[in-house]
């Protein structure tokens, strides 16, 4: 059995510890400003040469049984890695809702973060109702 296999088999994981993992993200997010690029959760897996669903495999491991085959706490590495990572990516898209002066990104993260609403209020000041009658 390979030391990447753990215990149960089954497909070796993508990165060998939580702290290879956690180097690449880094390297990823220093990549990304050292070439003025935004990223992505998409980006951050075409770094870590995996697809998206890998990515939230590892984050959702709890769930979905994903690392059972590691103790707990190994897993709890690997989806902490990943959660913290897509929260920085999260946080700098939220900071970009702000640029160039526009009231949107502030209306948009008041709506789905704090539960701001619209409401608008109806006022009705006519309260004589007219009713015609007609014999025909």
């Amino acid at each position: 059995m390979s030391g990447n296999q753990g215990k149960g088999g089954g497909k070796p994981l993508k990165w060998k510890s939580p702290k290879e993992l956690q180097n690449k993200i880094d390297e990823y997010f220093k990549w990304a400003e050292n070439n003025k690029k935004h990223v992505s959760v998409t980006g951050l897996a075409w770094w870590l040469r995996c697809d998206r669903s890998t990515l939230l495999n590892y984050e959702n491991a709890e769930e979905n049984g994903w690392l059972n085959r590691l103790n707990y706490e190994t897993k709890m590495k690997y989806v902490s890695a990943i959660k913290e990572a897509k929260l920085r990516i999260e946080a700098e898209y939220e900071d970009r809702l702000f640029y160039k002066n526009s009231v949107t990104g502030a209306i948009f993260t008041l709506k789905n973060n704090y539960g701001w609403v619209d409401k608008q209020e109806i006022v009705n000041t006519d309260n004589n109702i007219n009713i015609t009658l007609k014999d025909e």
